[in-house]
């Protein structure tokens, strides 16, 4: 039986923003009037375990009371989550910022030869790989640019020389974007090409090059990018190969709510197809070394209601992320009692968000990782990628882990 989709933006009557007016916007407006009605039979419905439409999603996003909204998101995650916060030791590596687009909000990119462009040799992607064996990491995450003398082999042996040197962490690799890029490159199949990268080591899939899926904001952000029914269909065609993936939505710089609900709602739907999503991760946009003429980053208001709007409406999601890297730790921190219950990683080395003007750092001890989630009442867990509980800190005393320098984030 087919699941029941609501009736999606792209579909739905909506004026896009004129192109001027989109250039310059840079996050929708969260104090547009509704009715105050219309909000509480919202929240009432997520209370109630129902499912929310499209219209209670905006409705929400307009929401005055900030602080009512997050106390029902709050309450719906401690509902699937108790009081545990998910953290993992993880290392970030960015093989290549060569890439043969050039999508307009992208700070990472470089062309070949241009100054600043990096490929990793095999020495070097080994000598990351050991450092994150050595730090105990047990998920290695992997995305860069579309390399354009680069195919199939160049991202097997990728897998494989990270592999080699760090046998025991799971590789979570490749956005859809860069799997579309191989497939075409190759003229492959996508199961063509997610076979041969299983084969090599790769275990999951993260969720970048979502972005957002509305077409009039993706044509004025990436326009040469994979569609936003290709990320779908590649997500859905990973779930039926047995790889889990992540979910990802970039806010704040061109787009309006609607567009944002619009977003999660077909995420929401291929979650009912094929349960294959492990976490909905929402990314705010980071302002610096951009086309779009944005130099603000998100307001701290936008952030907490986006993860409490998504968390009320992906109710078939148990796990909703505050990214530190992109809203920063305490603002990530702030997100754990508006229905966020997991904060990322150690991370150790992102450049994507760093050279967009990320202001959190590049790194995150163990130890102040747990400090930021017991400070907001929570209990600290360690997972594994697919979520499986490592470690429980329920204890402060019986921590045992060497204290960090102080060097990387805020206390």
């Amino acid at each position: 039986m087919e699941p029941q989709v609501e009736p999606l933006l792209a579909a739905a009557p909506h004026r896009p923003p004129a192109t001027e007016q989109a250039k310059a916007a840079r996050n929708p407006t969260p104090f547009t009037r509704v009715a105050y009605a219309d909000v509480q039979r919202a929240l009432r419905k997520a209370l109630r375990g129902e499912r929310l439409t499209f219209d209670d999603g905006v409705n929400l996003y307009h929401a005055p009371d900030l602080v009512e909204l997050g106390a029902v998101a709050d309450e719906v995650n401690r509902s699937k989550n108790g009081r545990d916060v998910y953290f993992n030791v993880n290392r970030h590596i960015n093989p290549t910022n060569v890439c043969a687009l050039s999508c307009k909000f992208c700070a990472f990119s470089r062309k070949p030869g241009e100054p600043g462009s990096y490929a990793y040799t095999d020495d070097e992607l080994a000598t990351r790989a050991q450092a994150a064996a050595a730090s105990g990491a047990t998920e290695i995450h992997m995305v860069g640019g579309l390399h354009p003398r680069w195919n199939l082999k160049n991202y097997q042996n990728i897998i494989r020389v990270v592999k080699e040197n760090a046998p025991e962490a799971h590789i979570k690799a490749f956005t859809a974007v860069e799997l579309d890029w191989l497939s075409r490159r190759e003229r492959k199949t996508v199961a063509e090409i997610l076979e041969a990268l299983k084969e090599a080591g790769l275990a999951s899939l993260p969720g970048g090059g979502a972005e957002i899926f509305a077409p009039y904001v993706r044509d004025l952000i990436c326009d040469t990018k994979l569609s936003a029914e290709g990320w779908i269909d590649i997500h859905r065609t990973a779930h039926r190969l047995g790889l889990r993936s992540n979910c990802t939505m970039l806010y704040g710089h061109i787009e309006d709510v609607e567009s944002r609900v619009d977003h999660v709602l077909r995420l929401r739907a291929l979650q009912d197809e094929t349960e294959g999503f492990q976490v909905f991760i929402p990314l705010a946009f980071q302002p610096e070394n951009n086309d779009l003429g944005i130099t603000k980053h998100t307001y701290g208001v936008d952030d907490l209601k986006t993860i409490a709007v998504s968390r009320l409406m992906l109710d078939n999601f148990r796990n909703v992320k505050a990214y530190w890297i992109m809203m920063g730790d305490r603002m990530a921190q702030s997100a754990l009692h508006f229905g966020a219950n997991d904060v990322d990683g150690t991370v150790v080395e992102e450049k994507i968000a760093n050279m967009a003007g990320s202001r959190s750092g590049m790194a995150f001890a163990k130890s102040r990782l747990l400090r930021l989630i017991r400070s907001a009442d929570r209990i600290p867990v360690e997972r594994s990628t697919t979520y499986q509980p490592l470690r429980r800190y329920e204890n402060p005393q019986e921590d045992d882990i060497p204290h960090d320098d102080g060097k990387e984030g805020t206390p």
